[in-house]
Parts: structure tokens; sequence; C-alpha cells
């Protein structure tokens, strides 16, 4: 298993590195856009009816990618107060549980979102023109992505080959 996590790594951080930068590049984009929306708004008195449904579908991909990169990184707000509290062995089993639970967290919005994606193809969002469905690709993708990550982490807590985010600060001071 450590040789696979080894050989899959690489590819799992390309595929992070590129969610990074497909989020900041939509980040951009939907900050140029709401800006012409505004500039059309207050200096051309017409402002383009598509910025807004636009700048949000943008902003729905920055976000499901940058929560899955997030997940990777093990950089999401926690509690764990408790956690440092209890001996290695418990705070592994507390990792492994809360790994566990975002994996299928993650798997069950990719697959409900998939279906909500079916029931809605044949809307059509009215000023893009665009299927309704598409509207959930990035909860799809975001789940799915969200899924992998924390079953890299799992796997990695589970050989233990993660290091643990305390252990750094205290080799720090």
């Amino acid at each position: 298993m450590r040789n696979f996590m080894l050989a899959i790594k690489p590819y799992l951080g390309g595929l992070s590195r590129i969610s990074l930068y497909i989020s900041g590049i939509g980040m951009i984009a939907m900050t140029l856009i709401v800006g012409w929306q505004v500039f059309g708004r207050y200096v051309l008195n017409d402002s383009p009816s598509w910025s807004e449904p636009l700048s949000l579908y943008l902003m729905s991909w920055f976000i499901m990618l940058g929560a899955a990169v997030g997940v990777r990184e093990s950089v999401h707000l926690g509690l764990d107060i408790v956690r440092y509290v209890m001996p290695p062995a418990i705070q592994k089993a507390m990792d492994l549980l809360s790994l566990g639970l975002i994996v299928f967290f993650g798997i069950g919005m990719a697959y409900y979102s998939t279906l909500l994606a079916m029931g809605t193809w044949s809307a059509t969002i009215p000023v893009l023109g665009w299927p309704g469905g598409t509207d959930f690709f990035p909860m799809i993708v975001g789940g799915a992505m969200i899924s992998l990550f924390a079953l890299e982490r799992f796997v990695d807590v589970a050989i233990g080959e993660e290091v643990a985010a305390d252990v750094l600060v205290q080799e720090a001071a």
C-alpha cells in the first residue's frame, strides 16, 4: 500500500495544484465580470444580464475546488482541543473516523448532485441558455475530489505516513 501511495501522490498533488490554478482563474474572472456589471450599471446605464448567473457559476467552481484542496492540505477549521488531550492511539482513531466520514460525505455529495443534475437537465438557465443540470457540475466534481483527497489522507493516517500538524509545530519551537 505504501508503494501505491508513493506512486499516486505526485498525480494527486498535480490535481490539487491544477484545482488551485483553476480556482484562482475563476476568482479573477468573476471579479472582472462583476466589475463589468458595475461599470455597465453605473456608467453605461445598461447592466449585462448574463453577469450575475455566470459569476455565481464561477463562484461555485472555485469554492468546491478550493474545498477539495483544503481537505487534502488539512487546512479546514476544526475544534481539536479534545483530540490533543487524548493518547496517540485515540488521536489516530479520531482522525480515521473523521476522514472516513468526509469520504462518505463527498461520495454522497457527488452522487446526489448527479441525480439533481440529471433531474434538471431538461430545464434551461434563462440568461445563459445552458442546461439546468450544469449548475450541479461543481458539486459533482468537488464531491468526488473531496472523497479522493480524504481517502488519500485516510490511507496516509492508517499506514502512519501522515505527519501530524502538532508534531510539526513542536519541532519548529
